[in-house]
């Protein structure tokens, strides 16, 4: 009987110390920045390391990693497309993302537009502070495109827009061609006030050839690249204010070509659909020590 007793209270033990360990192991999980165990380590850079990529190698949008925004409020620019999921407007073949915009007259959820496109982004499935991010892509040109590569706050913790940030890695408006915006903005800075922190570069082939928009984002300065060349810096100003530096919180990507709005106005005749964003690869890094 007393060698029961004891199995049974040394087995309880095991038990516990293995609950325990779970639950260490559990709460030592760094939320902010997820790593991504699948990553191929022979991609990393100097200086950093691989935590999420998605190389679109698959026969399909990996819904793991990606969720589509499906919506026609206009983004709030006033833009006339109608977010949707559809494989029409995205869809990988031969190892790329294709995000298109198509002209048609569209109707879901008592809404119609005449236009069709789509935006899918990360939150839940890959959300950073303090990273590096390249994509590769090919944009589409013409009056009333406007695709974009960009970041917005997963949790809004300083309120709505403008004032928990937001970080455009590469934007572009179909009337100047090959001129890529990288811009933030929060509450202190932002378009809408006149007072947004931008850069921009000319890039003459942007629509036939795959360039690499980036950032470095660190605690100190965010840092625009294209093709690894620095164009644009905004700086933390260490004031300790979100409105000038809301760049301390948890982020996520998205990847939308829109259509119309206040920036890059309408489509016009000249304008001939389907236009595309193509995408190689996302990537993104953390950097090491």
């Amino acid at each position: 009987m007393m060698n029961k007793t004891r199995k049974f209270i040394g087995l309880f033990y095991i038990i516990l110390l293995t609950i325990f360990s779970t639950i260490l192991t559990f709460c030592s999980e760094d939320k902010n920045n997820p790593v991504n165990n699948n990553v191929d380590d022979s991609l990393n850079i100097d200086g950093y390391k691989l935590v999420w990529n998605d190389e679109f190698d698959n026969s399909a949008i990996d819904l793991n990693k990606w969720e589509h925004e499906v919506n026609a409020n206009g983004g709030g620019n006033n833009e006339l497309q109608y977010y949707t999921a559809r494989p029409e407007n995205s869809f990988v073949k031969e190892g790329n993302l294709h995000l298109v915009a198509l002209q048609e007259e569209y109707t879901d959820d008592g809404e119609t537009r005449y236009y069709t496109s789509a935006r899918m982004r990360t939150a839940t499935n890959g959300d950073w502070t303090y990273v590096r991010v390249d994509v590769k892509a090919k944009l589409p040109y013409g009056q009333g495109l406007w695709p974009a590569i960009w970041m917005l706050p997963t949790d809004w913790q300083y309120g709505g827009w403008p004032a928990s940030g937001e970080i455009d890695i590469m934007e572009h408006v179909g009337y100047d061609p090959g001129r890529i915006h990288g811009s933030i903005h929060t509450e202190a800075y932002n378009h809408r006030i006149g007072t947004q922190k931008s850069g921009t570069k000319v890039i003459p082939d942007a629509n036939t050839e795959f360039h690499i928009y980036s950032i470095e984002w660190t605690e100190e300065k965010i840092i625009f690249l294209i093709d690894g060349e620095i164009y644009f810096t905004f700086g933390n100003d260490k004031q300790g204010k979100y409105e000038t530096w809301p760049f301390d919180k948890r982020f996520h990507l998205l990847l939308n070509v829109a259509v119309g709005g206040d920036w890059p106005g309408n489509p016009t005749t000249q304008t001939i659909f389907p236009k595309e964003m193509v995408v190689d690869y996302v990537r993104v890094y953390e950097k090491i020590n």
